[in-house]
């Protein structure tokens, strides 16, 4: 953190927000959260007007692209874990683009890669040898364990899971594949298949040989309680389990069985996992499920793949990976997001076994291993190694949760609270015993007002009634003592509206 100190200006943020290119603060009363303060200047924005851009996205962009919030966010600067708005508003970023900003917005290491690198080379592709992709997969591979030593590098996650399926109905000579349901792995041609969420499918061909098991799910599942998973705040509801051992793992292995049983040939390619779910609305398993499934799989001649591209990097706190926390070692890992901070890039690391399914056929991605983005990962890599982002998602990703916890205690909206390390979850519900979920205006109202309030968080879920919580992993105590201020007012507001 010197290295931030010494690369950009304090700011006194003691003085109230002013709308207009030059503010650096935002507005504090004594009835709302004060904000941290933070070490870097708003530089001002010179852009289009708000409206004018608004139609531009309205106009000139897919519609499938709807932006956040009632009056969405013109993001016009960022700095670390803070965004700042067209007049100079500054936000925390609990969101980090979709998980996606691991060690901070513009960190300057990470700038000062991409930066260098320009200067010399910016793409060749795979036909030529270039220095920063062998520097990059060497010290990806090393973060990994057992005989996970063979790197494919891809643009995005979906397309790095695409390859994934592919690479595994080679390998095996076998077809069928298993992923759960509520889980996201993509939106490609086959990925789509993956996905089990309806509100991301469209109605055209899709996910042939692809088969969705039960979601172990201990909150919204019929199985599971106060003991299932893996993170400091427990399902709130009463557990069956005995001492030691989880009924609701039996029982969830037992229905993906039935799928192994009855839906699928006896041999099969692949099974599709997340550590936690991430879109789905970072919903975790109970303890001991993912390592039986494994082992379901490979009894039955498929191999297992984890999709690491928002679980990985150390953000569960205790693991590098996400797998590592079920005690597990799988045959295919794919990776994106916070691989690069924000630059689009990702990777596939296999076995050199299962590599060579694809020898004797040409196959690469003409933007795959760019010079810039390889250089860009490398440097993530060595940021993280630094400044201990690992352990700072176990510390301070402990105390989020903890906190979280009590708030769940304290108000009625607040149905579950879930995750481990920097990723969580807040279920919000229209009734805490029937666990209905919080959906349409009175979400919305809840979200809006997190963000005026200053904190920027994801929606996820199959009901959109989940608040995302996966921040840059540079955040601090302070930040996490404003949020949870910020989360209190707004499910109070929601409350006193009720009464």
């Amino acid at each position: 953190m010197a290295l931030l100190r010494q690369t950009f200006k304090s700011c006194n943020l003691t003085t109230r927000f002013i709308h207009g290119n030059r503010s650096r603060g935002y507005v504090t009363s004594s009835d709302r959260p004060r904000m941290p303060e933070c070490e870097f200047e708003f530089e001002g924005y010179d852009g289009k007007h708000y409206d004018q851009t608004r139609t531009l996205h309205e106009e000139k962009l897919s519609p499938s692209l709807s932006p956040y919030y009632s009056r969405p966010l013109l993001a016009t600067q960022g700095r670390m874990q803070w965004i700042w708005d067209q007049n100079g508003k500054r936000y925390l970023d609990l969101f980090a683009g979709i998980v996606t900003v691991s060690v901070g917005h513009c960190h300057p290491k990470v700038n000062e890669a991409a930066q260098k690198q320009m200067g010399k080379l910016w793409h060749t592709t795979a036909i030529y040898m270039t220095p920063p992709i062998y520097e990059f997969t060497e010290k990806l591979v090393a973060t990994m364990p057992g005989d996970l030593k063979v790197c494919i590098l891809a643009n995005s996650g979906s397309e790095a899971n695409d390859m994934a399926l592919m690479l595994a109905r080679i390998h095996t000579g076998a077809f069928d594949a298993i992923s759960l349901r509520n889980a996201y792995h993509g939106a490609g041609p086959y990925t789509i298949g993956l996905t089990a969420h309806g509100t991301w499918k469209h109605s055209y061909a899709n996910g042939f040989g692809i088969h969705h098991a039960m979601n172990p799910d201990p909150y919204r599942g019929v199985w599971g309680g106060s003991h299932c998973r893996d993170s400091p705040v427990q399902v709130d509801r009463t557990c069956s389990c005995a001492e030691g051992h989880c009924m609701a793992e039996d029982e969830y292995i037992g229905q993906l069985e039935e799928v192994l049983n009855y839906s699928v040939p006896p041999k099969i390619a692949a099974f599709f996992a997340e550590s936690i779910q991430g879109v789905g609305g970072s919903v975790q398993f109970p303890k001991g499920y993912l390592k039986r499934a494994f082992e379901l799989v490979r009894s039955r001649g498929g191999l297992c793949i984890s999709d690491e591209v928002q679980t990985g990097f150390g953000r569960m706190g205790s693991h590098m990976w996400g797998f590592q926390t079920h005690d597990v070692i799988p045959d295919i890992v794919t990776m994106a997001k916070g691989i690069g901070n924000g630059f689009p890039m990702a990777a596939l690391v296999t076995t050199p076994a299962i590599a060579q399914a694809l020898k004797g056929v040409l196959h690469f991605n003409t933007f795959s291993g760019n010079p810039v983005a390889c250089a860009v990962g490398s440097s993530v890599l060595d940021v993280m190694e630094e400044e201990k982002t690992q352990q700072r998602c176990a510390d301070i990703g402990t105390y989020f949760l903890e906190e979280l916890g009590k708030v769940r205690d304290q108000y009625d909206v607040v149905g579950d609270v879930r995750g481990k390390g920097l990723m969580m979850g807040i279920e919000l519900v229209a009734n805490k015993a029937t666990r209905d979920p919080l959906l349409g205006p009175d979400f919305v109202k809840i979200f809006d007002e997190i963000k005026d309030l200053g904190v920027l968080v994801g929606r996820g879920g199959y009901y959109g009634n989940v608040l995302r919580i996966k921040p840059p992993m540079c955040i601090t105590v302070d930040d996490v003592n404003f949020a949870v201020s910020v989360f209190r007012r707004a499910f109070q507001s929601y409350q006193d509206r009720q009464a």
